[in-house]
């Protein structure tokens, strides 16, 4: 993202917390901890991690799926929680769209293919008539690769195959006036020599039709390929951030490190100690202060017990939440910005 331009949705001390064990208990799993993110018009950022790590979450607070337990949301500069009426709530909607994970489950059997991307026409573009709305309908359907497209209208999703389901997906979410796509591990379902058509269909779609992505993986070697910046997620917190090949080629996190550990990539070969896990992320459930990387980290010290890390700005737009990353850590990212101004 340009660092002179605003940035088209933002999100400030996001946090979500579940109570566990109905409304008497204490207990209180804590998906999402005071994340600070940002995505620029035309920009593909990768929201990277292990199953648990809160990415999930994150895209449906900005669905509004769930609402924040604190902090806020903003899209164009306005806070979501100003928007009340239902109509600013149905346009939001329709400039963020979401795609899901199961192109299986996402399609209704027993309704045509082209049933969301007609519906979603109507309900956001009502002034078409259905003529129009077929053929804008058929124009969608080759804008994502289903070709030609007016074949695919009267089709069922049984006559497809997953790549080509998930193909509706994204032309379903360009029917409305999108400007923002949440695409949640859109491509973990199919087969690896389809993953990397859909790949270049968001770089496409990013380029001839200005829409941006948040792309939801937890595989590194896909966000490399199509994203241009990466955040990290670990347990609920953004462990690292920064330009894509940046984060890869310098990783600073801990965590970063072992996630590229598992991935042959002889341009970033990165060797931890043999004493680093593989487990899972923990399920966060009052974790109070400290880091919540520490007990699987091999450089943990002390301070990675009692204090909790923020993110720090260790290289031109890149930072980290580490007590270790680096030496030469400087202040943290809020407040060096704040100065740089």
């Amino acid at each position: 993202m340009n660092a002179d331009s605003a940035p088209l949705l933002e999100t400030a001390g996001l946090t979500k917390h579940f109570r566990l064990g109905g409304y008497l208990s204490n207990r209180i799993l804590h998906a999402v901890d005071d994340v600070d993110l940002a995505i620029g018009e035309q920009e593909i950022v990768a929201l990277v991690g292990e199953s648990g790590s809160g990415k999930s979450t994150i895209a449906r607070l900005i669905a509004r799926v769930y609402r924040p337990t604190g902090g806020e949301i903003y899209f164009r500069g306005r806070p979501l929680s100003a928007m009340r009426s239902r109509s600013e709530q149905l346009a939001y909607r329709g400039r963020v769209p979401m795609i899901f994970q199961d192109p299986y489950g996402s399609l209704s059997p027993v309704y045509r293919v082209s049933h969301g991307v007609l519906r979603a026409l109507k309900l956001h573009r009502p002034a078409l008539s259905k003529a129009a709305r077929d053929e804008v309908a058929a124009q969608l359907f080759e804008s994502v690769g289903l070709t030609p497209g007016s074949d695919f209208l009267d089709k069922y999703p049984y006559q497809l195959s997953g790549g080509q389901r998930q193909r509706v997906g994204f032309a379903q979410a360009l029917a409305s006036n999108t400007e923002l796509i949440l695409a949640d591990e859109p491509v973990s379902m199919l087969d690896v020599s389809v993953r990397i058509g859909l790949l270049n269909l968001m770089a496409t779609l990013r380029r001839e039709m200005r829409v941006s992505f948040l792309y939801i993986t937890h595989d590194i070697a896909s966000a490399r390929y199509v994203a241009d910046r990466l955040i990290v997620m670990y347990a609920g917190h953004i462990a690292e951030s920064g330009p894509t090949e940046d984060v890869l080629a310098h990783p600073k996190h801990p965590y970063t490190q072992l996630l590229l550990s598992a991935v042959p990539d002889p341009r970033a070969p990165i060797s931890l100690p043999a004493t680093s896990s593989v487990a899972e992320p923990p399920r966060v459930v009052d974790p109070g202060e400290g880091c919540r990387f520490r007990q699987r980290c091999p450089y943990a010290i002390e301070e990675c017990a009692l204090v909790t890390p923020r993110l720090r700005l260790l290289r031109p737009a890149h930072t980290a939440a580490c007590h270790v990353a680096t030496s030469d850590i400087g202040v943290p990212a809020k407040e060096q910005a704040a100065t740089s101004r």
